[in-house]
């Protein structure tokens, strides 16, 4: 019989002795070991596998301390990792991109598969013009053409893009006097043509409905910011001298926009030429002017409700960290949770830096403000110039340069590529297949299902293996035993 089953096996105390091989403390550590089996067999490792065919990189362990970093050429000269909120370095569109003229203190506005610059000046009078590209692939668009025109010449006003419509608020005028009119630009979502510019009915019921929405005061230098339920029309000049206002036209269920009217309280000071941003519930001001000297001061408003349910402005705080230096005519814009600033002026030379900075998502407020010289524009200084976002990528056009007014586009991809492989202290990130179109999440699927089919027969076998110990040992014995007589 011993010859048939091997020799008896001595039972001893696991875990160096400590534990008895009978008692719960045993059994429920080996119950916990075999649940963490189960999970990485049947749930961890087919969730590798699917992404493993459809991402481009994939973490093998838990990745928190990656001494060792490679990134992909895309990324260029960025840090690898690239730290959260970097971009990579801008790159100059081709000279058959430039606008048709040179142009500053215009909008670049995306409308649809539009990209539209309005107005702006050439360094001498405002003008009218609207040009327009086509935006198709990634971060690529068709030389510019000529768009509806305004109806007059503008240069330093408010645009935004809100509920299907391009808005044009305010400006200076072609005698460089602040306007107070609003503009509306509706393109046709069938056809795609652009239409014309036509002013905005105030059709509150307060007014005659003929008339335009106009400004309650003439306004240049303001920032036009959407909002869920409107448009925020935040500081500027009346032609006297920077304004602390904040203005909001509210939209009613059936898509119209109502009078313009003071939305909570007035800022902490004035500010025109500045940058505007709403990010979730928090509203950030930085740069500018205060109507004298350029401001490196950073205001952050919570958006609240009214008692009609409306939001606006309930409050505003000043203890941010300041911009690194000073800046006026500045590009600003939002994205990835983080907000941005790049170029401008010091009131007497135009600046290349980009600074960002990712505010706290629950209290909105920021520790740092963030520079790399990688980010940096390529081109020297820019002041004046505009930006628009286009999916991953932001684009500035136009812009004055210390050798004049630009007629140029700036391209930069605000997605870096995460590193291809790392190397942790208890995980690993290696390259994946990144199998593109449909194809790839079906084939994901069945990696996914053909590893867990796998390892479902694997853990069968390992309960045939525990549920059957004798027969297993007498058939290993038998196999030693016959390897030892052939030898």
């Amino acid at each position: 019989m011993t010859e048939a089953i091997g020799p008896p096996r001595r039972r001893g105390r696991p875990l160096f002795g400590l534990l008895d091989p009978d008692g719960w403390a045993w059994a429920s550590l080996k119950a916990f070991f075999w649940f963490i089996v189960i999970l990485f067999l049947l749930g961890y490792l087919p969730d590798r596998a699917y992404y493993f065919t459809v991402n481009p990189t994939i973490d093998l362990g838990i990745n928190a301390v990656s001494p060792v970093n490679f990134c992909p050429p895309e990324n260029e000269s960025l840090p690898c990792p690239a730290p959260a909120g970097g971009i990579l370095p801008w790159q100059k569109a081709p000279t058959q991109l430039n606008l048709p003229e040179p142009r500053r203190n215009g909008a670049a506005v995306q409308a649809g598969s539009n990209l539209l610059y309005i107005g702006g000046t050439d360094g001498k009078t405002a003008s009218n013009k609207v040009f327009v590209s086509q935006l198709f692939g990634e971060g690529n668009f068709s030389p510019w053409k000529a768009g509806p025109d305004l109806p007059e010449p503008r240069s330093r006003f408010a645009a935004a893009f809100f509920n299907g419509s391009v808005y044009v608020a305010g400006g200076d005028d072609a005698s460089g006097k602040p306007a107070t009119t609003t503009w509306v630009l509706t393109p046709d979502p069938s056809t795609g043509q652009l239409g014309t510019w036509k002013a905005v009915a105030d059709t509150s019921g307060a007014n005659d409905p003929k008339l335009d929405l106009k400004l309650p005061e003439a306004r240049d230098g303001a920032v036009l910011v959407p909002a869920a339920d409107g448009l925020l029309l935040v500081g500027g000049g009346n032609g006297s001298g920077a304004v602390n206002t904040v203005w909001k036209s509210t939209v009613d269920a059936k898509g119209a926009l109502h009078a313009w009217a003071p939305s909570g309280g007035p800022m902490p000071g004035a500010r025109t030429d500045g940058v505007a941003v709403l990010l979730g519930d928090f509203m950030y001001v930085y740069g500018g002017t205060d109507g004298k000297t350029p401001t490196s001061a950073v205001w952050i408003a919570q958006i609240g409700k009214d008692p009609s349910g409306a939001s606006q402005v309930t409050a505003w705080a000043t203890n941010l960290p300041a911009l690194p230096a000073p800046r006026t005519s500045a590009a600003g814009f939002v994205a990835n949770q983080a907000i941005y600033l790049v170029g401008g002026t010091d009131g007497t030379t135009p600046h290349s830096e980009l600074y960002w900075t990712v505010p706290d998502s629950g209290t909105g407020m920021i520790k740092e403000w963030k520079h790399l010289p990688q980010s940096d524009l390529p081109t020297g200084g820019l002041a004046g110039s505009t930006a628009a976002i286009s999916g991953s990528y932001v684009f500035l056009v136009g812009g004055q340069t210390t050798e004049g007014v630009a007629q140029w586009t700036l391209r930069s991809n605000l997605a870096p590529k995460p590193p291809f492989f790392q190397l942790g202290l208890v995980g690993a990130t290696v390259p994946g297949l990144k199998i593109e179109g449909d194809i790839g999440p079906q084939l994901g699927l069945l990696a996914a299902a053909g590893v867990g089919t796998g390892n479902f027969i694997l853990l069968i076998l390992i309960g045939y293996v525990f549920a059957h110990k004798a027969q297993v040992r007498a058939f290993l014995y038998r196999l030693r035993e016959r390897r030892r007589r052939e030898a």
